[in-house]
């Protein structure tokens, strides 16, 4: 009776785990990874979006700078593509870590920040009576745009560290003043357009840890209350907080002008061409470029007519050349983009990861609505930049940089589920 009674108690280990246990047997584990989709090692949605975007800022630079440079026709076209292979390949890098470990190095990551910023303001060359970058042999290296990744690494530790306080107001005046002093320096280069995405970037990252909305609501008003005062009340005591072609840029959008002759004549103190003539160029190169843009037969944006159209307004040469076809197609790889983002966001193994990841896509929609909106008419001019699309090593870069930190979360999250027999679905 004994042995009958071990016989029939007697079962496998394997058998002894619940199906709908979360711990289960190397078998069960080996099964599930091979019944799962084919896994590749990087998100190819968002890989498919920065090749996309990658491409049609080469095509769209060939055209609009083809007469920048006498003798040179495809000097910007190649020192972008340079830019583009050269942030591929840190991408790539990146990719391959385990952003996790970044977090132990936030001290470090924050100081760099520090000191990148100080040090274009000590040694930086002033161009049209800004001093923003550092002139290195091929490329001049802008601090700011590289201190974007690094706040948002470095923002994304302070918040993990005092997750169990997030609620306390002291959370979150710690982590918007850690942001407040680079934005500051930056502002003073004067960079305003980065130094604002230094506060959303922070202000996004509250709002992912889930700080309550009264705090929130609280910060908006405190934001509203200041431009009123730099805008209004301090000029009107006569104390200017802004430099006056900063304050043009600012509300060119507000009072828009067709009268193009007048606004030719008028020239910005600074030198730098007149707000109201660089908006107005944009809306008229982006409306001749109609449905399907004009293509070699564009002037607009070829004969110089839009100032910056590289950089800051390469959205008017988009629209130009390719018509409004051309341009919702830029805009649709920006939204795939910047939803692949949030879709990693809720796939990350953990706050930290969820954090970077919210940062990243706060940078990039911030950007491509700014940048879009002042080509067209409905934002502020802040000389923010187009991600992948404008000229330029340091942002091209660091735009890179920060979808190499996208890849690893996701990486991270598809190997995490994997090992609890569960590979989540693109």
């Amino acid at each position: 009776m004994v042995r009958q009674a071990k016989a029939l108690h007697r079962r496998k280990l394997e058998n002894a785990i619940s199906p709908l246990s979360p711990i289960q047997a190397p078998e069960r584990i080996k099964e599930a990874s091979e019944r799962s989709p084919l896994q590749l090692p990087f998100d190819p949605l968002l890989l498919l979006a920065v090749v996309g975007l990658g491409i049609a800022s080469v095509l769209t630079l060939g055209d609009a700078t083809r007469g920048l440079v006498p003798g040179q026709p495809h000097y910007y076209v190649e020192r972008q593509a340079v830019y583009l292979i050269v942030g591929g390949l840190l991408m790539l890098a990146v990719s391959r870590l385990d952003y996790s470990r970044l977090r132990q190095l936030k001290n470090g990551i924050y100081a760099s920040l520090m000191l990148s910023i100080l040090a274009v303001l000590a040694a930086g060359h002033t161009v049209k009576g800004s001093v923003r970058a550092i002139s290195l042999p091929f490329f001049s290296f802008q601090a700011s745009e590289l201190g974007k990744v690094l706040l948002i690494l470095a923002l994304s530790a302070l918040v993990v560290d005092r997750a169990r306080r997030l609620r306390e107001r002291d959370t979150t005046a710690r982590v918007m003043l850690t942001a407040l002093i680079p934005a500051m320096f930056v502002i003073a280069q004067p960079d305003l357009g980065s130094g604002v995405v230094y506060m959303v970037i922070a202000f996004v990252l509250l709002l992912v840890a889930g700080t309550p909305g009264r705090q929130l609501a609280q910060m908006l008003a405190l934001v509203a209350m200041s431009l009123t005062f730099v805008l209004v009340g301090a000029p009107a005591v006569g104390i200017h907080v802004l430099k006056p072609y900063q304050v043009e840029r600012l509300t060119a959008f507000i009072h828009p002008s067709s009268n193009i002759k007048a606004i030719r004549e008028s020239e910005s103190k600074t030198g730098e061409p007149n707000p109201l003539y660089q908006l107005e160029e944009a809306k008229i190169a982006i409306g001749s470029g109609q449905k399907t843009g004009r293509g070699a037969g564009a002037t607009q944006v070829p004969l110089g007519y839009v100032p910056e159209s590289h950089t800051d307004f390469i959205f008017a040469a988009v629209g130009e050349q390719y018509g409004f076809v051309g341009a919702g197609l830029v805009l649709c790889l920006y939204a795939l983009l910047i939803s692949r983002a949030l879709r990693i966001l809720t796939m990350a193994k953990d706050l930290f990861g969820s954090l970077v990841a919210g940062g990243v896509a706060a940078m990039l929609m911030f950007q491509v609505f700014v940048n879009v909106g002042m080509t067209i008419g409905i934002m502020p001019i802040t000389g923010v930049t187009l991600p992948l699309m404008s000229y330029g090593g340091s942002s091209v870069i660091t735009t890179l940089l920060a979808v190499g930190l996208l890849q690893s979360i996701y990486v991270q999250a598809r190997a995490s589920a994997a090992l609890k027999g569960r590979v989540p679905i693109y």
